[in-house]
């Protein structure tokens, strides 16, 4: 099967489908978006708790690249792209109490082993183990390695377990054994170069926008679907509501190119389910933000049920502004508590924050749930189509955008070759090039 070079049918309303519908239609081609719900954006969502209006899903985005920045300036929300606060994030360890979590790092990996809040976590013994990554040559050169391993070899098991585990179990929901180092963005390019885990973490923050690894845009990221469903419309992409598409049968019989930017057409969603407990509370005690921007729980840690909480109204300026005296604490789960999940949540904020909040200071709380899908093995994929968003292109909306819009780009190349052979038919021995080359 040759790439349409006019016609491409998208299916899955979420944020890789609608950047591939709408690049696609800017370059002039005939676009229709099929979505099996009644509204766009998927997880990328708003919801009113308290009379204020939050996101469902991702409240921020990684600075590692300027692709969702980028984005939000060609939407016209350039002018509302805004940094969290200076406050940074906690650490809940598995015993003890919280302790801030070191600043300078990614994804846990100390820039500076030595540092005071690094031994603060990891003791003295475990910080000079760390130091060692800086006489350990670098001889890697497999690609499959994890991240956990990666680190362990390097700067050994207490910057693995107390540090880096936390931190990346907050942010994908796994252990940084079950995270291939290819997923963590050019730091292997930077630790082969550097020589040091270290020194690539430093490199890393320094090439980063300054102030912060991450951003936001005020009012919420769920504009980017608000702006994007608008071009669609702008751009004549047709969008067919409640059509659901079940099958790789059902795929094959869609007009021009198909792009599969939903889950569970190809192979049966598999992965994790999440759940989000939002609250809004009044909570004079939460004015001094005990816990900065929020905190990061270890795995292991019997105190709480939850995996992490982001103090949303100390974190972003405008929420703050917006909730008008009230807090806002979003607090994420990998397995759903027993019993009432307002209750837990209130217990767990009470224990994370380290204040206390009585029952009658929650003025109001939501559940959400998601399925965070697995990745799709290339062998899972269905020839002759292409799929984009979490599946493919990781967690995070920087990595999904960067893969949809990379996607589009080879897709438009080899309609523009398919285009430009129109002239000949192939030899007998020229296969005809399929969309799968794409994947």
């Amino acid at each position: 099967m040759r790439v349409s070079t006019t016609e491409f049918t998208v299916v899955g309303g979420g944020i890789a489908g609608l950047v591939a519908a709408r690049r696609l239609a800017m370059a002039g081609r005939t676009v229709r978006l099929i979505e099996a719900s009644d509204h766009l954006g998927g997880t990328v969502a708003s919801h009113l708790v308290g009379g204020i209006n939050l996101d469902v899903g991702a409240e921020s985005f990684a600075t590692r690249s300027n692709t969702v920045a980028d984005l939000a300036r060609e939407l016209g929300l350039g002018d509302d792209i805004v940094s969290p606060s200076d406050e940074g994030a906690w650490l809940q360890p598995v015993d003890g109490a919280a302790l801030p979590l070191p600043a300078t790092g990614i994804l846990g990996i100390p820039a500076t082993p030595l540092d005071k809040d690094t031994i603060a976590v990891i003791g003295m013994g475990g910080a000079f183990r760390a130091q060692l990554d800086s006489l350990i040559p670098w001889f890697g050169k497999r690609t499959d390695v994890s991240l956990g391993a990666l680190v362990r070899r390097r700067m050994g098991k207490a910057v693995v377990e107390k540090l880096v585990a936390p931190v990346v179990h907050g942010v994908y929901s796994l252990h940084p054994n079950d995270v291939p180092l290819v997923r963590v963005a050019t730091l292997k390019e930077r630790l082969a170069l550097h020589g040091s885990l270290a020194a690539a973490v430093r490199s890393m923050r320094e090439s980063m926008p300054a102030g912060t690894a991450v951003q936001g845009i005020r009012g919420g990221i769920n504009r980017l679907v608000t702006e994007l469903a608008a071009d669609l419309t702008t751009y004549g992409v047709v969008i067919e509501f409640g059509r659901r598409i079940e099958s790789a049968e059902a795929l094959a019989e869609l007009d021009g190119t198909v792009i599969v930017a939903a889950p569970g057409i190809l192979t049966p969603v598999r992965g994790r389910t999440v759940t989000l407990a939002t609250l809004v509370l009044d909570a004079p005690e939460l004015d001094a933000e005990p816990r900065g921007s929020g905190v990061l729980v270890a795995p292991g840690c019997t105190k709480v049920s939850a995996r992490a909480l982001t103090h949303a109204t100390a974190k972003w300026q405008w929420l703050k502004e917006q909730a008008e005296g009230r807090h806002v604490v979003r607090l994420s789960y990998n397995e759903v508590p027993a019993g009432d999940l307002a209750e837990v949540a209130r217990r767990d904020a009470e224990v994370l924050l380290g204040v206390s909040l009585p029952a009658e200071a929650v003025i109001d709380f939501a559940r959400r749930e998601w399925i965070r899908p697995a990745p799709l093995a290339a062998a899972e994929r269905t020839d002759g189509v292409v799929v984009v968003g979490e599946t493919v292109g990781g967690s995070g909306l920087a990595g999904i955008v960067t893969h949809a819009n990379a996607a589009v780009d080879r897709l438009l190349a080899l309609a523009d070759d398919d285009a430009g052979d129109d002239d000949h038919a192939p030899a007998d021995d020229e296969p005809d090039r399929t969309a799968k080359e794409v994947n």
